[in-house]
């Protein structure tokens, strides 16, 4: 017998971020969950932040996956508890290394949020000499860094 709902987190899994298209929710953490309730898969997807411009994108793109693959689907937004950068998976964090982005610790803090000073890498020569250009990236989620040792400019995940 064929796993309806592993299936189903196969599928919902392998959507890529709109905005990162080389991450999937699963490298971000934010699909939460796949279950099957009365023959209807019902994907629960976490956005980044609440004012996630993408959040409405992924979830029409998690459901049209699903549905494209067979399934009857919809798609639940949760917002407890709320997604943290905790939740990028190794996977994640080396895809956004390896595209050029620094990725927020692995054990970042709740009291590590949008405007906290940190140190970063940066991700081309992984010099630790960088400093912030702009609070805000390429996305709101991102900012703006400089390294000050190749003199690249690239984006940081912030931690939340």
């Amino acid at each position: 017998m064929v796993d309806v709902v592993q299936q189903a987190r196969l599928v919902a899994q392998a959507v890529a971020d709109p905005e990162l298209p080389f991450l999937t929710v699963q490298d971000l953490g934010i699909l939460r969950g796949v279950k099957l309730e009365n023959g209807v898969v019902i994907a629960s997807v976490a956005p980044t932040y609440s004012g996630c411009p993408a959040v409405r994108v992924i979830e029409q793109a998690v459901e049209q996956a699903l549905a494209e693959a067979g399934f009857q689907a919809r798609v639940e937004r949760v917002m407890h508890p709320p997604w943290s950068t905790e939740w990028i998976t190794p996977e994640g964090r080396r895809k956004l290394l390896e595209n050029g982005i620094a990725p927020p610790p692995a054990d970042a803090s709740a009291d590590q949020t949008f405007f906290a000073v940190r140190e970063v890498q940066c991700p081309l020569c992984k010099s630790m000499s960088t400093e912030k250009v702009s609070e805000f990236g390429s996305t709101p989620c991102k900012a703006q860094y400089r390294c000050k040792s190749c003199l690249e400019p690239f984006d940081h995940f912030k931690c939340h």
